[in-house]
């Protein structure tokens, strides 16, 4: 885990004795928090002090461009949301990114606050949220089944040149993000919305993931190539390094050996239908 959640979770067992003395845990669980919180503007760049609420009634994260404003900027579901440590990043120690699917498409926002523990309790407060949603969901699960789902990590994130769907126009450096079937790519690792979005499926629906990009191909500048063959087309990329294309194809290979569970199956329709 980050050192951060790793003091955070010391602190709070010797130092605050929340484990000890149920009293004085913090209200993660609360189904209710406010507070400040560092935002990324989408367009410019800045960081900037927004109002952010998290209801479990609801079901949503919300956060106000004004602090007397009554309709929120954005609603972020539960259901479609994940949280991420990105100190490195984000440029910050705290730094963390809340992702939530927008018109089924994925959308980032950067978050960061000075006080340590105050990002941590909004990291446990989303994942209590998550949980509690889950729980409603699936009331059939156990909780070995519900907690691995409450928030993700990437499977792999970094640069890698693509071509498009003619694979004519020559080869672009991008930054592309593995989360679970989900491939994004990025003109910059902080935009709010990635320029495209491919879906990784099982070997059993037809996905193969390959070393090397066929004979004919041109226009790449890295010279370690991977091929991904979906039942549609074909996705070609390079990478810079040969550890780099090892570590790509292992992300992408854990995907495409696990088998699409039937939620997953309404997602890749979603992608064939996309314009």
């Amino acid at each position: 885990d980050l050192l951060l959640l790793r003091e955070q979770w010391i602190r709070a067992k010797y130092e605050r004795q929340e484990f000890i003395y149920p009293e004085k845990q913090e209200p993660y669980s609360a189904g209710y928090r406010e507070g400040f919180l560092w935002k990324r503007g989408r367009d410019n760049g800045q960081f900037l002090s927004r109002k952010f609420v998290l209801t479990e009634r609801e079901g949503a994260l919300k956060y106000f461009n004004r602090n007397d404003a009554k309709e929120p900027k954005a609603v972020m579901k539960i259901e479609h949301l994940n949280a991420t440590f990105q100190p490195a990043k984000i440029g910050h120690p705290h730094g963390l990114q809340v992702t939530y699917l927008k018109d089924n498409s994925t959308r980032n926002i950067f978050i960061y606050h000075e006080d340590g523990k105050e990002i941590v309790d909004w990291f446990n407060a989303l994942r209590a949220a998550r949980f509690h949603y889950l729980q409603v969901a699936f009331p059939g699960a156990s909780d070995a089944d519900l907690v691995p789902k409450l928030s993700r990590n990437y499977l792999k994130e970094g640069y890698m040149e693509k071509t498009g769907p003619k694979q004519t126009e020559g080869f672009r450096k991008r930054w592309f993000t593995m989360d679970d079937r989900r491939l994004m790519y990025f003109k910059d690792p902080l935009d709010a919305f990635a320029r495209g979005e491919v879906f990784i499926g099982s070997k059993e629906s037809g996905y193969t993931v390959l070393r090397g990009l066929p004979p004919s191909t041109q226009g790449h500048h890295w010279p370690h190539g991977i091929t991904i063959v979906t039942p549609d087309r074909k996705f070609l990329f390079a990478c810079e390094t040969e550890s780099d294309q090892r570590e790509w194809v292992a992300a992408f290979q854990k995907a495409v050996d696990r088998p699409m569970l039937p939620q997953e199956y309404a997602v890749e329709a979603h992608f064939k239908h996309k314009p």
